[in-house]
């Protein structure tokens, strides 16, 4: 027996998941996707990992990109994660509205404000039914401000965290 797809998204709803953006460079177009699925996998050594659905643009890059960097936002950034989240916004010029910096040495870019941001490198990918889990090997990690606060996703809204 399984659960049903909206028993499960029901029960999952009450599961708060810090909100964050994924970027990479491809194509030379910077790629940018609002992720609640991000978190540590391993100190020793420093891993990360996100889900991210097998049919979005991300991910394609991902099969020809193997840096990416992690903006973890902070409060006040939900109408980031919002834009970044929105179905059918264009691959061009996604970011133009976001303030955004160059990351250090992964691609993609760090996103101003953020409580952090993980430059990483792909150490492996895994299908998992409709996602596949993006393991990254982290070669920065560097905390934002300490009054950032967060942004979680919990009961289908955005909440800051201070």
């Amino acid at each position: 027996m399984t659960a049903t797809k909206d028993e499960f998204r029901g029960a999952v709803a009450a599961l708060p998941g810090g909100v964050a953006v994924v970027t990479t460079t491809w194509r030379r177009t910077v790629w940018a996707m609002t992720v609640s699925s991000a978190s540590s996998a391993s100190l020793e050594p420093p891993l990360l990992l996100f889900c991210v659905h097998s049919d979005a643009r991300l991910r394609d890059a991902l099969d020809e990109v193997d840096t990416w960097t992690v903006s973890v936002l902070g409060a006040g950034q939900g109408p980031v994660a919002d834009w970044l989240a929105s179905p059918g916004r264009p691959a061009v010029d996604q970011l133009a509205r976001v303030p955004h910096h160059a990351a250090s040495v992964a691609s993609g870019v760090r996103l101003d404000g953020a409580a952090a941001w993980f430059e990483c490198r792909t150490l492996a990918l895994h299908g998992a039914g409709d996602h596949d889990v993006v393991v990254g090997e982290v070669l920065v990690a560097e905390r934002g401000a300490a009054d950032a606060g967060g942004l979680v996703h919990l009961d289908g809204r955005l909440r800051d965290v201070r």
